[in-house]
């Protein structure tokens, strides 16, 4: 079996939804489909390794990836996406040969917590950022020339974007919304700087209205052309739709975790 994410994609969908499970062809490397389903869904969760279960392993962690093994699981990581758990890896048969497996199973959709507006006014929005993607690697670009940017663009940029692209680099917040490494002048006209978007063709800006970019807020460009404010800067704005599921934006009713992928290595 050649593994693609096409060949992903009919796997899942011959499980269809809810709970169920197959056996792989053993000379499928389980390793491989890991990998896929983490370009896919991000960092996963280690439920069972080397035969040893977790003992944190509960149903908000993944645990109804297990019961359909009895015990049998040799090593199962979890991906958590939005009604679903998804787990690989490998188990044994009834027969005791260790095979390669795949597995769905229904996953309640927790309420992130939400931090509630009055309590906000001292938050440091990066580091908040840095911790919810459970950031680690050194900063990918700490030496940009912002005076040279800036002057290309004719204006000031925002501390925190500044940040932000210094700190995570080339890549996309939960593999879906695109940092840019220089925001786009496309819509000047409108009085917007494009700082992020979507395969959806959704477009993260400010409003350049005023000379201190500190307090631009953001707009969110639709694909259809309509606009939605937002009186928050960047950094704050990522870190609200990774958290609030409330948010017209959100993404946390899809992961449970957050992640950045980075495109390439920081220079």
């Amino acid at each position: 079996m050649e593994l693609t994410q096409a060949t992903v994609n009919d796997l899942l969908d011959r499980l269809g939804p809810g709970n169920d499970y197959m056996y792989l062809p053993s000379d499928l490397g389980p390793h491989d489909l890991t990998d896929l389903l983490a370009s896919r869904y991000g960092a996963p969760r280690t439920l069972v390794l080397d035969g040893f279960t977790d003992p944190t392993v509960d149903e908000s962690r993944g645990a109804a990836l297990l019961v359909p093994f009895e015990g049998r699981a040799v090593t199962i990581r979890a991906w958590a996406s939005g009604d679903e758990w998804i787990g690989t890896g490998s188990a044994r048969d009834f027969e005791g040969t260790v095979r390669p497996v795949l597995v769905v199973a229904h996953r309640e959709v927790p309420e992130p917590l939400v931090v509630p507006r009055d309590e906000d006014q001292d938050v440091d929005w990066m580091e908040r950022l840095v911790r919810i993607t459970g950031w680690t690697q050194p900063a990918q670009r700490p030496d940009v020339d912002w005076v040279k940017v800036e002057s290309s663009l004719g204006t000031a940029l925002p501390s925190d974007y500044k940040r932000m692209v210094e700190t995570f680099g080339e890549g996309a917040f939960d593999g879906f919304l695109d940092l840019n490494q220089k925001p786009w002048t496309d819509l000047r006209e409108d009085g917007l700087l494009i700082w992020a978007g979507t395969e959806h063709e959704d477009l993260y800006c400010w409003r350049a209205d005023g000379d201190d970019p500190d307090r631009w807020p953001v707009v969110v460009r639709s694909f259809d052309g309509e606009d939605t404010s937002f009186d928050c800067q960047a950094a704050e704005f990522v870190c609200r739709i990774l958290i609030d599921p409330h948010h017209p934006f959100t993404m946390a009713r899809y992961f449970d975790t957050h992640w950045f992928m980075p495109y390439r290595d920081g220079d």
